[in-house]
């Protein structure tokens, strides 16, 4: 055996062929399983993520959200989790080819690489109130 079975989702119950089995909602691994190094891609989904949907710049949540770098890749800003924001389109237009300074726009918060706490944070407040006693935030 790899695994126990600590809480279970109520009601629910996983089918096979000829077996019936509870629906774990925690489980004990009785051995460690190393898990990837902390490497997060950079990607659309993630810097939204980071941002929380949100503009960095005016603050909005619309569905209308883009990338913005803060630093243009014309004047040699790079594809990085410090130079990439979340922005709404009109904030990205105002801000245009120019830096925030430059363009007199302040970002709410300083861009910085997205953890792996951060993204725990996020999914443990979508989580099960049989968690609590297991997550430690």
């Amino acid at each position: 055996m790899k695994a126990e079975i600590i809480e279970v989702r109520n009601g629910m119950h996983i089918h096979t062929i000829s077996n019936i089995f509870p629906y774990p909602s925690v489980i004990r691994l009785f051995s460690f399983v190393r898990c990837p190094s902390n490497f997060i891609e950079i990607s659309r989904k993630n810097i939204m993520r980071r941002d929380n949907y949100q503009c960095q710049y005016c603050g909005k949540t619309k569905s209308d959200l883009t990338i913005d770098h803060v630093l243009p890749r014309s004047r040699g800003g790079k594809d990085t989790w410090e130079n990439l924001v979340t922005a709404c389109h009109s904030c990205n237009s105002k801000k245009g080819n120019r830096t925030p300074e430059e363009a007199g726009m302040k970002l709410l918060n300083k861009p910085k690489k997205l953890c792996h706490i951060h993204l725990l944070k996020q999914f443990a407040d979508m989580s099960e109130d049989s968690w609590n006693k297991f997550l430690f935030m």
